[in-house]
């Protein structure tokens, strides 16, 4: 596997308001959220590709196809997403990972906004995931 930066970094919130009120209005980072949904982002922090302040119930949909993360899972604190070169990268880095004894949350699929990934939950509760974001390259 060879990954080619970090595409992604985002907290996992159950309470985007809270979480909104440290990262928006006290850190003050331009975070902004399409209309209608919670998930707050920015690529416009010096340093970071992309941040966002994902809510539980959004991580469990794009994980599990349901608004509640399952209780026999350990609920996720964070999530890292790692760029790779291509879409066949994304596939080829889920079975590097499954040969390597790790279970995948989701195999490699394409999300509505183009990107291409596949996640895994590490012991430490976070969602890692390898991705391919066409715009990105």
């Amino acid at each position: 596997m060879r990954i080619e930066f970090i595409a992604s970094t985002a907290v996992i919130t159950r309470d985007t308001a809270a979480a909104a009120r440290l990262y928006k209005d006290v850190l003050g980072l331009p975070l902004e959220a399409a209309e209608g949904d919670d998930y707050l982002h920015s690529g416009d922090i010096p340093g970071s590709r992309h941040f966002g302040v994902w809510p539980l119930a959004q991580a469990a949909t794009a994980c599990f196809g349901t608004d509640t993360w399952p209780a026999d899972r350990t609920v996720p604190q964070a999530s890292v997403e790692f760029e790779v070169a291509d879409e066949a990268a994304v596939q080829a880095a889920a079975e590097e990972l499954r040969a390597a004894g790790y279970d995948l949350l989701h195999e490699a699929r394409t999300e509505p906004w183009g990107q291409v990934v596949a996640r895994m939950l590490s012991d430490d509760g976070v969602v890692v995931g390898i991705s391919y974001a066409p715009w990105m390259h």
